[in-house]
């Protein structure tokens, strides 16, 4: 990727993201003053998902969204405001449950919803927890009824309100498989990339892709395996960037404690390489650190030695370009069929992505 390039990329991401957060902030206001009944829980729920989805995030999702609408068409398109709101609120519902199943305290470098609950509530545990759950909940619901209240055909709202009702859906699936991943053998790398393409791909990049597709007019399925295609491997890149994050890099950097992988006993492709790279003794030690309920920082910083010692982090930096790389072979194939200043975004973002990665931008600490 060029210089000159990057910069358009960056400009437009940056485009993309000033002019939705407020967008954003709008529609929650929006909200605020609808009548919602009796008691203080619902406008306190409202509160949190507002100030979850407004408190940081990169806004790829809703870059995707708008740059799949302009393969098509360079002309505005109705309903990609709507899109990219929905898009972000099932974002916003996959934290705060992500945070819940992960017992995570803080998210972005603010308490979880879940943890906010619980302070909250310090005497009534289950309260807190079934308060942060329906806050998830709100926002999946939400997420479906933008779309089903946006200005467009009603064919073309059902169309989008089906393309996220499965993005959701996948979504559910990949937790199962991910919670599932941590039980039994080490998965292979098929497993691990079936968990990404689930659990991140699908709902980051896949469902924004069709979104934007549908609202300029076109029909995703004409094109469903090259775009699920590029989706997975953007998924699995940046996973497998993410899992690094969570071993070699810092809470400052991630928005979280560091190590939450190890914490959790998680096999993901960090954990999952240092346990393929080591034998023996060390083997077993690295096992009983999953095999703990927790580990202190000291632990976690020695297994991050014994990867470097071992290569885990150079093997771990060629497989995320690896996958990106693919991912922009697969987008440099959309040229001659659509736009080509949007094909140069999607060529560009994966390998940008790989130096750029953001924080803590999809459910857990995956996806886009």
């Amino acid at each position: 990727m060029t210089v000159e390039t990057e910069a358009k990329l960056v400009e437009r991401l940056a485009g993309h993201r000033r002019r939705f957060d407020a967008l954003f902030a709008r529609y929650f206001d929006s909200l605020a003053g609808r009548p919602l009944g009796r008691g203080s829980f619902v406008p306190e729920a409202l509160k949190t998902v507002r100030d979850m989805s407004l408190n940081g995030g990169k806004r790829l999702r809703v870059a995707l969204v708008h740059e799949a609408a302009r393969l098509v068409t360079p002309q505005p398109v109705p309903g990609l405001d709507e899109a990219a709101i929905s898009i972000e609120l099932l974002q916003t519902h996959g934290l705060i449950h992500d945070d819940i199943i992960d017992d995570s305290p803080v998210r972005r470098g603010a308490p979880s919803v879940y943890y906010g609950y619980r302070r909250r509530f310090p005497d009534r545990e289950r309260t807190a927890l079934g308060l942060a759950i329906l806050a998830g909940d709100l926002a999946a619901f939400l997420s479906v009824r933008v779309l089903l209240d946006a200005p467009v055909p009603g064919e073309l709202r059902q169309a989008m309100a089906a393309a996220q009702a499965r993005a959701g859906a996948d979504t559910v699936l990949g937790q199962f498989l991910d919670l599932e991943r941590d039980f039994g053998a080490v998965p292979d790398r098929q497993a691990l990339d079936l968990v990404s393409e689930y659990k991140s791909a699908r709902y980051s990049v896949l469902a924004p892709m069709e979104l934007g597709l549908l609202a300029a007019g076109a029909d995703p399925a004409r094109h469903g395996e090259e775009l699920a295609r590029y989706a997975r491997l953007v998924g699995v890149s940046g996973q497998m960037h993410d899992d690094r994050l969570d071993l070699f890099g810092d809470a400052d950097t991630v928005g979280k404690p560091v190590g939450s992988d190890l914490r959790e006993g998680r096999r993901s492709y960090a954990v999952c390489a240092i346990l393929d790279a080591t034998s023996g003794a060390e083997r077993d030690w690295v096992e009983s650190v999953l095999a703990a309920p927790d580990c202190p920082p000291e632990t976690v910083a020695r297994m991050r030695d014994i990867a470097r010692r071992h290569g885990v982090d150079e093997r771990l930096d060629a497989e995320i370009r690896r996958a990106a790389e693919a991912a922009s072979q697969v987008a440099a194939r959309w040229r001659g069929r659509w736009r080509d200043d949007a094909v140069d975004f999607f060529e560009g973002l994966p390998l940008w992505g790989t130096r750029h990665r953001p924080t803590a931008p999809g459910v857990a600490h995956g996806g886009v």
